[in-house]
């Protein structure tokens, strides 16, 4: 259905400029109408590419939003998803006439399951549990069903507890055993006053508590998670739902265009600062499984721990080392930062799901973030009696200061960089691109610059417009020589131009995983206030982040949901898991366009074939990464494996069959590479031991090289095409 609203954007050379009349007076609902049709017409005007709102818009809105409702399937029954089952091709009309019907009905169903499910989990809690009775639960919501009935949902919601109060019970009962045998020189007595069975020791008095007592205490801070979720669930608003809706409204159209209530774009705007404040870590809400770590801080206290990884659960939050565990499954993402963010100094313990399913606790001591950690650097390898004197660069990110004449920009610092191994006379450059998320577009074009005459980089389209192509319009050549590109499955943007513009020019090799990331799309913000004149009365309106552009790669082909695929593929342990581009349903399509002429005359490679059939024998040879392969489909089976035993001899030997699995490839990467040796430049030595916390951090980086496998093969394939 064609588009009916009353708004319209004007996109012009200074910005958006929207005009648009309203009553004097508006209510709730006629705010809410200004908003959708506000934002629909900011989609339909600007989007990259918009979708007619027509019935199959409407089905796939239907089912994003009621998975962000009830993923988990734990509170709405059968009977109350046929009350929504009619709107499925309605909500393309509704979003035209601006109302809300069908978010109405659901919030309504929800805020009646809630006060339905808490009175479900205080009287189940309010028993003991028998964990002698044999038997298993679901829970993964998409492997099961909606319950048909209230008993059904009852039956789920006690096999569900059960579970939770089985773990930590287990937790429990093993965290006393290992304190039993900390202590040293322990002499069982019982007390003949309280009857209490303890330990003494000449430091301390611990009293050892019955299984009884655990269950209890593990029952009671189930009680406390669910009773804190609820309470913060109970006090949603309407515009709360409202902006639920609105994000899954937009991202329909595309998992990056997304609606932000004022209160969220701040936070997004604190992602560089206020929100990495603490450990140095981003953070993204999730369903049920608390929040997400989608990037780490490189410098920032998380990164410098090695504990703390991308796709890590924080499943609870403890301050200090003595402090009470808060779970905070199920809070938002503002509630979990605050309980992590903290002064410099301070310490606070997380407890992690890994993505393999295993549980861990680490400590974290606050700090301010070391951005000097986030900017390129670089060091020279060897591997004697192989190769010598290679020059490799880090750049953890495509970062630039525009707020300052004089702000650091990452092609710069990267030429740098490439002067300084010049004179060190290395035979050959590895730029690692591997977690680089991407950024500033204007750097990676002259980055990729560096290493050609002039031409070509990369293709931006806007939607009606023909491509624009970005050149290098420098003539020099920084760096002439060999060239690999090392990258990953996150490796994403601007990490993807670059690799893709130097694998079109045949100029460097590119290394890594099956894929980088796959996102080859531009976001821009719009402030929604600036398409209603006047009438603060219903302001302010939020602010919609839209896709307006995709790049294409100078060969026609686009980096878009496909990725970057490196000329030699390494094992990775992500290789059996959807990550990226593609884990979202709603992503932009592969597409192409026409190819740009390009070429460059510095150094080509002609001798992939050779290169990929040396690297293979090589990484099939290679133990570590046979381990890599292990893990890999290891992983996919941990993600797969949703059934969970609640018989408690089951449970413990479920968890320490996964504990053993783990175990078996938790230290692959912890041994230095044998015969690799990594330095610093000499030129860098001075900068580098002026400050004690400075040169540790180096030391460290340069430590994590020696251990690094990839590395280690990527110099073999350096080695391969000089001596080729």
């Amino acid at each position: 259905m064609k588009f009916r609203g009353f708004v319209l954007f004007l996109l012009a050379a200074a910005g958006l400029l929207i005009a648009a009349y309203y009553p004097p007076k508006v209510n709730n609902a006629e705010k809410e109408a200004i908003l959708m049709q506000t934002i629909l017409a900011g989609l339909n005007q600007l989007h990259y590419h918009p979708i007619d709102l027509d019935d199959e818009f409407s089905g796939t809105l239907y089912k994003v939003y009621l998975e962000r409702l009830d993923g988990g399937k734990r509170w709405l029954t059968q009977e109350d998803v046929k009350q929504l089952a009619p709107f499925k091709v309605q909500l393309d009309d509704e979003a035209n006439a601006g109302t809300y019907e069908f978010l109405t009905v659901a919030m309504d169903l929800k805020e009646k399951s809630l006060t339905k499910t808490e009175k479900y989990f205080r009287q189940i809690l309010s028993t003991p549990f028998d964990f002698s009775v044999s038997e298993i639960v679901e829970m993964d919501g998409d492997k099961r069903p909606y319950a048909k009935n209230d008993e059904e949902l009852y039956a789920f919601w006690e096999k569900s507890l059960k579970h939770d109060v089985l773990s930590r019970y287990i937790d429990k009962i093993d965290t006393q055993k290992k304190k039993i045998k900390e202590l040293e020189n322990p002499v069982k007595k019982v007390a003949e006053a309280t009857g209490e069975e303890k330990l003494e020791t000449e430091e301390e008095e611990f009293v050892i508590k019955t299984e009884a007592e655990l269950e209890k205490e593990s029952r009671e801070a189930v009680l406390k998670t669910y009773s804190d979720w609820y309470s913060r669930m109970e006090k949603r608003k309407r515009k709360d739902y409202v902006s639920d809706y609105l994000k899954a409204f937009s991202n329909v159209f595309d998992p990056h265009t997304e609606y932000f209530l004022p209160v969220d774009k701040e936070t997004f705007d604190m992602n560089m600062s206020g929100r990495l404040e603490g450990i140095g870590a981003r953070l993204q809400e999730t369903i049920e499984e608390g929040a997400k770590v989608m990037s780490i801080v490189p410098g920032g206290p998380a990164w410098q721990g090695k504990i703390l990884e991308v796709n890590d659960h924080i499943q609870k939050v403890s301050q200090g080392v003595n402090g009470e565990w808060v779970d905070v499954t199920g809070w938002t993402i503002n509630d979990v930062v605050s309980k992590i963010r903290g002064k410099k100094g301070t310490k606070v313990r997380l407890t992690l799901q890994k993505v393999d399913g295993s549980i861990v606790e680490t400590t974290i001591t606050r700090d301010e973030i070391i951005m000097d950690e986030g900017f390129a650097k670089s060091s020279i390898l060897d591997i004697p009696d192989v190769i010598e004197n290679v020059g490799y660069i880090h750049l953890p990110r495509f970062y630039a200061d525009f707020r300052k004449s004089d702000g650091r920009q990452c092609a710069q610092d990267v030429e740098i960089e490439i002067n300084k191994l010049k004179a060190e006379n290395i035979k050959g450059i590895i730029l690692d691109l591997r977690n680089n998320g991407g950024g500033s577009l204007k750097d990676v074009v002259d980055m990729s610059g560096l290493f050609i005459e002039q031409g070509p980089i990369v293709q931006v389209k806007s939607r009606d417009d023909a491509p624009e192509v970005l050149s290098d319009t420098d003539a020099r050549v920084q760096y002439n020589g060999p060239l690999i590109v090392m990258v990953n499955s996150f490796s994403a943007s601007a990490s993807e131009i670059l690799a893709a513009a130097l694998q079109d020019y045949d100029r460097a090799i590119i290394v890594g995983s099956d894929a980088t990331f796959g996102k080859a799309t531009v976001q821009r913000f719009f402030d929604l206030d600036r398409a209603v004149r006047g009438h603060s009365e219903i302001k302010p309106l939020g602010q919609i982040k839209l896709t307006m552009q995709k790049f294409y790669r100078i060969n026609g082909s686009s980096n878009q949901l496909r990725g970057v695929i490196p000329d030699i593929i390494f094992p990775e342990i992500y290789d059996d898991i959807k990550t990226g581009e593609k884990e979202y349903e709603t992503a932009m399509t592969w597409s192409e366009i026409k190819p740009v002429s390009h070429s460059q005359s510095v150094y080509h490679i002609d001798n992939k074939a050779k290169l990929q059939a040396e690297s293979a024998d090589r990484v099939n040879h290679n133990p570590t990464f046979q381990k890599v392969k292990e893990n890999a489909a290891r992983l996919k089976r941990q993600r797969d494996l949703s059934e969970y035993p609640l018989e408690k001899e089951a449970y413990v030997a479920f968890k320490k069959q996964q504990k053993a699995e783990a175990d078996k490839y938790k230290d692959m990467f912890d041994a230095e590479v044998e015969g690799m040796v990594v330095r610093s430049l000499p030129v860098d030595k001075e900068y580098i031991n002026e400050d004690e916390s400075r040169k540790a951090r180096f030391d460290d980086f340069l430590k994590g090289l020696g251990k690094d496998v990839y590395l280690e093969e990527t110099l073999h394939i350096m080695k391969d095409m000089i001596t080729q």
